[in-house]
């Protein structure tokens, strides 16, 4: 029987979680670009810091959650400092002083990235299941369902709030309005479920044998698995194009920036969409295989409309594109590896698909995108035709390779040190 009250409580997390990220990602370009006067590489590493961030706080978090503290007070630590530096980062004039604020600000949020997926997935069992109009749905993936939700809701809220104070679309709002948002966040871990270490004995102290990073690493010696992740970072990486260039994309082509977070969270509302009524069935009835290339198809086919349309309309309804590839291939890819492996160790291959996609993944796309935009800058207008063509290409590469290369492993391969343990998968795997 599944626990609603239990339910009410992660999911509030999981919103809040995706609300703090969704207020300043998708508009902070705006503000650099524009009254900060950055250029495009710079633009491109201030973005970085959130993937060089991503690519060892997640591991530390993770391995500390996995033997050492419960989950849900390294959020609470990591929040609350994150409350303050984002504030410093609203504070900032100059592209060195935001540098290092921002680094610091995402070494404290991407830390807790992995560990509101092990809420999830240690307290609401994959197999738990719920009619919606004569249709299953995993409860899994409603909670997953607030993520795009707080997303579209943030950005939506943001431009009423511009528009309300008539504030333009580059001023430091987003990030007072995510310092706020992140105090929330650290007051609402107060009443999550207990989430503690899985690897402690029975006296509550931690073995010393086990090692969850190592362990974590290991399932990459399955050679399904390594192309799965090596897949995920490519393609993820391309999502920096459209984060990095995307909002000053709409306003060269005539959508206000005052409206830009609005337009980008149609995304989100596609995402939400996509969430409750397709993913699951997605995975059930295509594999995690054919997923994962549909979802790598839905950004091929978003970056091909920037490349061949000038229309504002057009623009605004293949935003769809985004909120479904990034259901399909992001969420699902998180899904896929807290079906393959062992309990014991959540945290850490969380820590792992979120270092591969969120960090190394979004690090290369950022300087990629950074570098190409800036060298597609002629008289300082941005050639986006040439821009918009290479994460096209990539993605739609991407898209093959799941179609043509890989298999979904077995569980049982990654389950070699509890050979008893079965896993209740509510999907097929294949």
């Amino acid at each position: 029987m599944m626990d609603w009250n239990v339910y009410l409580r992660v999911s509030a997390l999981m919103f809040l979680e995706y609300a703090v990220w969704g207020v300043w990602m998708p508009v902070l370009a705006l503000r650099l670009l524009g009254p900060m006067k950055m250029t495009g590489k710079q633009a491109g590493w201030i973005y970085a810091t959130f993937p060089l961030a991503c690519m060892f706080a997640p591991f530390a978090s993770g391995y500390i959650a996995d033997k050492w503290f419960n989950a849900e007070w390294i959020i609470l630590v990591a929040q609350a400092v994150g409350a303050v530096l984002l504030f410093v980062v609203a504070k900032q004039k100059k592209f060195w002083g935001m540098f290092w604020a921002m680094l610091l600000y995402s070494i404290c949020y991407t830390a807790t990235l992995p560990l509101v997926n092990k809420v999830l997935f240690e307290h609401i069992p994959g197999d738990a299941m719920v009619n919606f109009l004569g249709l299953p749905i995993s409860i899994q993936s409603l909670v997953f369902l607030w993520a795009p939700v707080a997303w579209a809701l943030i950005g939506y809220f943001l431009t009423g709030m511009r528009q309300a104070f008539k504030m333009g679309g580059d001023g430091p709002d987003a990030l007072y309005l995510g310092a706020f948002l992140s105090a929330v966040m650290a007051l609402v871990c107060l009443i999550q479920p207990a989430t503690a270490p899985k690897l402690a004995s029975a006296a509550g102290q931690a073995v010393a044998t086990a090692n969850p990073i190592v362990e974590a690493l290991h399932m990459l010696t399955n050679v399904n698995y390594l192309i799965f992740m090596v897949a995920q970072l490519v393609v993820s990486g391309m999502m920096q194009f459209y984060f990095l260039g995307t909002g000053q994309f709409m306003q060269d082509r005539g959508i206000s920036g005052k409206n830009v977070s609005a337009v980008m969270g149609l995304a989100q509302v596609f995402q939400a969409l996509g969430t409750m009524f397709l993913l699951g069935v997605a995975i059930e009835k295509a594999g995690f295989a054919w997923t994962f290339a549909i979802g790598a198809a839905c950004w091929a086919m978003l970056f091909a409309s920037y490349v061949l349309s000038r229309g504002r309309l057009v623009i605004s309804i293949f935003q769809a594109f985004h909120g479904l590839a990034y259901v399909l291939f992001m969420i699902a890819g998180q899904m896929f590896v807290g079906a393959m492996a062992p309990k014991e160790i959540t945290a850490s291959a969380q820590s792992l698909i979120f270092i591969v996609t969120v960090g190394a993944g979004s690090f290369i796309g950022t300087q990629m995108a950074g570098v190409v935009m800036e060298k597609n800058c002629v008289d300082g207008k941005f050639q986006w035709a040439k821009i918009w063509s290479v994460p096209l290409v990539i993605t739609l590469a991407g898209a093959i390779v799941f179609a043509t290369c890989f298999k979904v492993p077995s569980v049982k391969d990654f389950q070699k040190n509890n050979p008893e343990e079965t896993k209740a998968v509510a999907v097929v795997l294949r």
